[in-house]
C-alpha cells in the first residue's frame, strides 16, 4: 500500500539546525499552504495548545532505523526499539508534538515549542482536548527522563 500526503504547510522560525535540546522557547510560525484559506484556522486560538504533525525532510534516507539502537547514540541508555523513542530516524520520518498556541493571522498560526527546523514541512495541526490527553499515569524509564532533561529548557 501506497499513501500519499501533500504538506499542508511548512515551519518558519529561527531553528536552522537540527539540534537535540532547548526547544521550549522557540516561537515558530506554521504558514499555511496557499490551497488553504484562513477559514482553515477559525477559532484555533480557542484552544491553548494543538499537536503538530510534521515531516523530517532532511533525514537521509541511509539513516532511517528500524530495529533498535541506543537513543542519542549514548551507549550508557540501553539498545531501545525505534517505536520505543521518539528519534527523527525512523522509518516514516514523522515527528508529533504538542506547541502552545500564540496566535493566529490570516493563514499563520504561531506557536511556541515546536521541535521542528525551519522549512520543515507540516503535515497536520489538530487541537488538543482534554479527552484525548491521556486517562491514567503516564509512566517512562529513567534514560528517557534523562534524555528529555534540556529537551525544552
Amino acid at each position: 500500500m501506497t499513501i500519499s500526503i501533500s504538506p499542508i504547510g511548512i515551519v518558519k522560525n529561527s531553528r536552522l539546525a537540527v539540534e537535540d535540546d532547548h526547544w521550549g522557547d522557540v516561537v515558530s510560525i506554521i504558514k499555511l499552504d496557499e490551497r488553504f484559506s484562513e477559514e482553515s484556522l477559525a477559532h484555533i486560538a480557542d484552544f491553548s495548545h494543538a499537536e503538530v504533525v510534521f515531516y523530517f525532510d532532511r533525514v537521509d534516507e541511509q539513516k532511517i532505523e528500524t530495529g533498535a539502537r541506543h537513543p542519542r547514540n549514548n551507549p550508557n541508555w540501553p539498545k531501545i526499539g525505534i517505536f520505543a523513542q521518539r528519534g527523527k530516524n525512523r522509518p516514516n520520518r514523522l515527528g508529533v508534538t504538542v506547541v502552545r498556541i500564540v496566535g493566529q493571522s490570516g493563514r499563520n498560526l504561531t506557536v511556541e515549542g515546536l521541535d521542528a527546523i525551519d522549512g520543515t514541512p507540516v503535515l497536520d495541526i489538530k487541537p488538543v482536548m482534554r479527552e484525548f490527553l491521556p486517562r491514567s499515569e503516564v509512566r517512562q524509564p529513567d534514560w528517557a527522563t534523562e534524555l528529555m532533561k534540556d529537551y525544552w529548557d
